[in-house]
């Protein structure tokens, strides 16, 4: 398991990461959600020993990733930001390195680069330099070196970016693979991200925890949970009607499209669809809403800034 105890990273006056405790176990996909400079990556550069925390403790299987860095490594996989190599190289030959670097066994060195070659779909690839591959091929080949040594514990910053959807959808198939006997990390920016493949989410902004849940939990607390949402003609007299239903708490009109967020008496849709039968609203679109997980993202992230 992953254990962060009361992590704490201070550049001069500025501190990145604030007090920052959790544990994840195996079978977890962590999201570590933010928006920039939340302190995502500095938190991911000490959980894997880059960087040094300047109050607090992070371990990995119960090993110190201070006291004894190189031993907790050994159980980790990394992908940092930008997915950094050697360019000259070709991948076969950085991917060579990297199998040395974590230790493979000669006779088994071939093995593990075919793996991770055929995982993320690098065979075409695989004898070009990486300086001379397009951005999407550059981030699966750091894919395929955090994954060589097949480790315990995967922490991936940003894997999927510059991908093309096609690839995306490569790699968020191979996490969700990957994620039954695995602990893995990722960092990101992107909601769709977490929605596709992560079981679990917190949310930091300016290095402070303020969720932890799983997507669901967070989608619920949205105050889009269970509102109303309709494309309708004359939108505002609509609006004005469905105002005084007792399950409407209020309405609101933007770029075209009426919501009615609840009040907690059941039965809003039901009384919706019978105003718009009796009014004979013409009806372009309508849905129940199950919540939005950017609208409780921006709900905390603003409330922390403005604190």
């Amino acid at each position: 398991m992953i254990e962060v105890k009361s992590l704490c990273k201070r550049y001069g006056n500025i501190l990145a990461v604030d007090d920052l405790s959790f544990s994840v176990d195996a079978g977890q996909v962590l999201g570590f959600l933010g928006p920039n400079g939340a302190g995502k990556s500095t938190t991911m550069k000490m959980l894997t020993g880059f960087l040094t925390p300047t109050s607090g403790s992070a371990s990995i299987n119960g090993i110190d990733t201070v006291e004894n860095s190189v031993e907790a490594r050994r159980h980790i996989g990394y992908l940092p930001e930008g997915a950094p190599s050697y360019g000259e190289l070709s991948v076969h030959q950085f991917l060579t390195f990297v199998a040395r670097a974590r230790m493979i066994k000669k006779d088994g060195l071939e093995d593990a680069i075919s793996r991770a070659v055929e995982k993320l779909n690098l065979t075409e690839v695989l004898h070009q330099p990486i300086e001379t591959l397009s951005k999407g091929f550059k981030r699966r080949v750091g894919l395929a070196q955090a994954i060589i040594h097949d480790p315990q514990i995967l922490i991936l910053d940003e894997p999927t970016d510059g991908l093309d959807p096609n690839q995306k959808r490569e790699v968020r198939h191979l996490i969700r693979d990957m994620a039954k006997d695995k602990i893995i990390i990722i960092s990101t920016h992107i909601l769709e991200e977490v929605e596709a493949v992560c079981n679990r989410v917190m949310i930091i902004s300016q290095g402070r925890l303020l969720a932890d849940d799983t997507p669901h939990g967070l989608v619920e607390s949205s105050r889009y949970n269970n509102a109303v949402s309709m494309v309708v003609e004359s939108a505002e007299k609509a609006a004005s009607v469905l105002s005084e239903l007792p399950q409407v708490a209020r309405a609101e009109l933007s770029e075209g499209e009426l919501t009615l967020f609840p009040t907690g008496q059941p039965g809003l849709f039901e009384a919706v669809t019978s105003a718009i039968t009796e009014n004979d609203w013409q009806v372009s679109a309508l849905r129940l809403e199950a919540g939005r997980l950017d609208d409780v993202f921006h709900s905390i992230t603003q409330e922390e800034t403005s604190v």
